[in-house]
C-alpha cells in the first residue's frame, strides 16, 4: 500500500498531469470516501495506491494513455461499484480510475435518447426522467451504476419490450488504450459496439451512453411476501407466466427464496407491470393466493428501483452466483428443494442472508438484440430461467463456509438440470462468481469475435493485461 515502488511513481505521475484535485493517494478524505461507497465490502478492503477521479473524457484519455505508456502500471475501471467480484471495480496497490464523477443525464431536443454518464446511478437516471414521462430500459436497483450493468447485458423491468440494456444503446464513447476518444454505434464502430454489449470491461473506458427514450408514465409495481407453504402454488404460477407463447411483455417477476438469521424466512415475489394497470391477467396466479404483506401500488420507476435497493446495503461481504436452465415445473421444484437444503450449512454464519431468486428469461428478452450483441444467445430457444444466489455476512472469517455452501448448493442444481436435460450453459456477467467464466458461456463463435474486437482496438493488450480484474476474455 501507499506510494511505493512502482505504482507510487505511476500515482506521481498522473498527479503531475491531472493534478492534486483529481489524483488522490492513500489517506486522503476522497481516497477513504471512495473505499466506503463500494458495495460489497471485498472491493473497499482493496487499497490502490492511488484513486483518479477525472471529470472530463479528456481527463479519461490522459490518465489512460499515461497508464498504457507505463506497462508497470495497473488500474481498474470503476463506475457504480455495485459489481461484487473482488478486484472488478478496484485493485490493490495499482491505480483505481473512478468514474462517479461522470453522472450527467441529457435528454436529447426531440426526447427519443438520453445520455448518461457512467458513474451514475439508475437511481439518478429515473429521478431525472420520471417528471418527464420517460424512462430507459435501465437496471432494477436504484445503486448500481450505469457503465457496468450496460457492458454487462443489463436486466430491465423493460427488457421483454426492448431487450437486454446493451440492446437499447445508441452510441458508446470510448477512451481507447492508446488515448483516442472513439465512438462506438450502427455507423461508427459497429463491431466495438457489439463487443461491449456483454464484453464488460475488456475493450476501453466507456465514459458515456447514449440509451433509447421510453415513453411512460406510471407503473404497478412492488413486493409480496408469502409463508413457504404456498411454494408449490408459487413454482406452478411460476412456470405458467415463464411460458414463452403466452409471455406478457409488459410484467416482469423475480421469485426468490429468502434467509435472513436475524428476520428467518420467507418466499418474496417481486411483480412490475409497466403499464398503469392493477393486477394484470399476468399477475392473477400469484395475487390469488394470500400474502403475508404486499406493497403492490401504482407508483413510478424511482420509486420502485429505491425499493428494490433497500435489500442491498452497503459494506457487507457478497458473494454471487448464477446459472440458467430451461424452465419447468420438476425443475423448479428441485431448486427450491435444494435451496431449503443448503441453509443448514450457513444459518450459524452471523448475519448472513441466503437468497435464491429465479428470474425469468423468455425470447422476448434474449431474443430481440440476439445478433447485435455478444451474449451468444441467437440459437436458444423457449423460456430460460435464470437462477441467482446472492449471499451477504459481515465476517471475513466466515469466507470460506459461505463460498462452499454456495458452490454445493449451484453443484446440486447443476447435476439436476443435466439429469433432466434442461441445463443451458449461458452465465449472466453481472451475476457471476469470481470463479464462473461467463464470457467463455457465450459460445466459441461469440467469444472469437470479441477476440477480433480486442487486437483492433487494443493491440498490446492493455485491458486483458493491465486492467486485470472484472471478467478477462477467455485464453
Amino acid at each position: 500500500m501507499g506510494l511505493s515502488g512502482w505504482t507510487g511513481a505511476c500515482c506521481l505521475g498522473l498527479q503531475g498531469l491531472l493534478g492534486a484535485n483529481q489524483t488522490f493517494p492513500e489517506g486522503t478524505a476522497a481516497y477513504n470516501a471512495s473505499l466506503a461507497s463500494y458495495f460489497a465490502q471485498q472491493e473497499s478492503q482493496l487499497y490502490p495506491s492511488c484513486i483518479v477521479a477525472p471529470t472530463t473524457v479528456d481527463d479519461v484519455a490522459t490518465a489512460v494513455q499515461y497508464l498504457t505508456a507505463n506497462a508497470t502500471c495497473d488500474f481498474a475501471i470503476r463506475s457504480g461499484g455495485h459489481i461484487v467480484v473482488e478486484g472488478a471495480a478496484n485493485i490493490a496497490d495499482g491505480v483505481t480510475i473512478d468514474l462517479r464523477g461522470f453522472d450527467s443525464i441529457e435528454v436529447s431536443d426531440d426526447q427519443s435518447t438520453v445520455t448518461v454518464g457512467v458513474g451514475a446511478t439508475w437511481g439518478d437516471v429515473y429521478k431525472a426522467l420520471d417528471p418527464l414521462n420517460l424512462t430507459v430500459a435501465g437496471g432494477r436497483v436504484g445503486q448500481v451504476g450505469v457503465g457496468g450493468l450496460t457492458t454487462g447485458g443489463g436486466i430491465s423491468y423493460f427488457s421483454p419490450r426492448y431487450g437486454w440494456t446493451c440492446d437499447t444503446v445508441v452510441d458508446f464513447e470510448v477512451v481507447l488504450a492508446n488515448g483516442s476518444i472513439v465512438h462506438a454505434n450502427e455507423q461508427e464502430n459497429p463491431e466495438l459496439r457489439v463487443a461491449l454489449c456483454g464484453g464488460s470491461n475488456n475493450f476501453g473506458v466507456v465514459t458515456h451512453i447514449q440509451l433509447t427514450a421510453i415513453e411512460q408514465g406510471q407503473i404497478w409495481a412492488g413486493l409480496a411476501y408469502y409463508s413457504f407453504d404456498t411454494v408449490d402454488e408459487q413454482l406452478e404460477a411460476t412456470a405458467d407466466f415463464s411460458n414463452a407463447d403466452t409471455y406478457d411483455d409488459f410484467a416482469s417477476l423475480i421469485v426468490s427464496f429468502g434467509f435472513s438469521s436475524t428476520q428467518g424466512a420467507a418466499l418474496v415475489n417481486s411483480l412490475v407491470y409497466t403499464r398503469p394497470e392493477a393486477n394484470p391477467p399476468a399477475f392473477q396466479p400469484f395475487t390469488a393466493i394470500p400474502s403475508a404483506i404486499n406493497t403492490l401500488r401504482l407508483t413510478n420507476m424511482s420509486d420502485i428501483s429505491t425499493e428494490q435497493g433497500s435489500f442491498q446495503p452497503n459494506g457487507e461481504r457478497q458473494l454471487w452466483l448464477v446459472t440458467t436452465f430451461c424452465t419447468s415445473v420438476p425443475m423448479l421444484n428441485a431448486t427450491y428443494r435444494h435451496w431449503n437444503e443448503s441453509l443448514a450449512a450457513v444459518q450459524d454464519v452471523t448475519n448472513v442472508t441466503w437468497s435464491l431468486s429465479l428470474e425469468p428469461l423468455p425470447p422476448a428478452i434474449y431474443a430481440r438484440g440476439s445478433n447485435t450483441n455478444s451474449l451468444g444467445l441467437s440459437d436458444a430457444t423457449g423460456s430460460l430461467m435464470i437462477v441467482l444466489l446472492s449471499a451477504s455476512w459481515v465476517d471475513e472469517a466466515d469466507d470460506a463456509q459461505v463460498e462452499t455452501a454456495a458452490r454445493a448448493l449451484f453443484e446440486a442444481i447443476e447435476d439436476d438440470a443435466y439429469e433432466r436435460k434442461t441445463y443451458y450453459p449461458f452465465k449472466y456477467l453481472n451475476y457471476a462468481a469470481q470463479w464462473q467464466d461467463p464470457i467463455a458461456s457465450y459460445g466459441d463463435d461469440s467469444v472469437e469475435q470479441l477476440w477480433r474486437v480486442s487486437w483492433a482496438v487494443d493491440p498490446e493488450g492493455v485491458f486483458q493485461h493491465q486492467v486485470p480484474g472484472g471478467f478477462k476474455l477467455p485464453v
